[in-house]
């Protein structure tokens, strides 16, 4: 597929739906085809979802341009394949105990090691994308795609993009201590720095030239990365990371920020 094109997966359930509704968004503000994806082990099963979900689409977003196909075979599979040339691939996941939770966050978690291109998945009942500021957590340089993704987004839902160093605590700190609060409540894992105060990565520096219309804030680590991210999440409309795998015996795995954000975080997660 050579359109312009976000995919997402469905398969009938409401976790899916939810991924649906999402995807549609993102297409609408890239301006893209919707590719509709069902992976099943029998084609002829696939026909009444495909034709829900693309009936959903078009009644919620008339005008959008859609597609909807049917892929013998696993889910991973599917949208690793279709996801090659999209601008943005979707899955929907949340955290389910028992073999229903490991089935979905299985889904997720090979996806985060094997597509592509962005990968974005959609925890639980959050609300529209168009709320909350874009947060992005890097880790080093190598995360500039990530970051120029961050950048971008926040750039095309007119947010705040917040920007969280993991790195940032073992380098000397410019801000005050006045800057941390004497009251710390659940976002005690963050401390706030005044833009003019921190020191961004050169791939940070680099984009605020590149986007100056977006507000960046950012943030260092008071406590661990991945607890910083988690709780910086309950005020995201999405939080960008890179990829930073590792080889497992039964193929290529997240790491484990990425891990512990597919299961805990609060708003979906952009994997790049």
């Amino acid at each position: 597929m050579t359109t312009r094109h976000v995919t997402v997966g469905v398969d009938g359930t409401l976790i899916a739906v939810r991924a649906l509704d999402r995807a549609a968004e993102e297409a609408v503000v890239r301006g893209a085809l919707l590719d509709i994806v069902y992976a099943v082990p029998d084609l002829d099963e696939a026909g009444p979802v495909l034709a829900s979900a693309a009936a959903r689409v078009r009644r919620r977003h008339p005008g959008l341009p859609v597609t909807a196909s049917a892929f013998e075979g696993g889910p991973v599979q599917a949208l690793a394949q279709h996801g090659r040339g999209a601008e943005l691939t979707v899955v929907g996941t949340r955290g389910l105990g028992g073999v229903a939770g490991l089935l979905f966050r299985s889904v997720s978690l090979r996806l985060a090691a094997r597509t592509r291109g962005p990968l974005l998945v959609v925890r639980g009942n959050h609300q529209s994308a168009r709320r909350g500021e874009v947060l992005l957590g890097m880790e080093s340089d190598a995360d500039a795609d990530a970051a120029a993704y961050a950048f971008a987004e926040a750039a095309r839902r007119g947010v705040r993009l917040s920007v969280l160093d993991a790195a940032a605590s073992r380098r000397p700190a410019p801000a005050p201590p006045a800057l941390v609060p004497a009251d710390r409540g659940r976002d005690d894992a963050v401390v706030r720095v005044p833009t003019e105060q921190a020191v961004p990565r050169r791939a940070v520096a680099g984009l605020r030239q590149r986007y100056p219309q977006v507000e960046v804030e950012f943030r260092t680590c008071d406590s661990g990365r991945v607890h910083s991210l988690l709780e910086a999440t309950r005020e995201a409309a999405v939080v960008v990371v890179g990829t930073h795998g590792h080889a497992h015996r039964i193929g290529p795995q997240p790491g484990p920020v990425t891990t512990a954000l597919l299961h805990h975080s609060h708003c979906p997660v952009a994997i790049v």
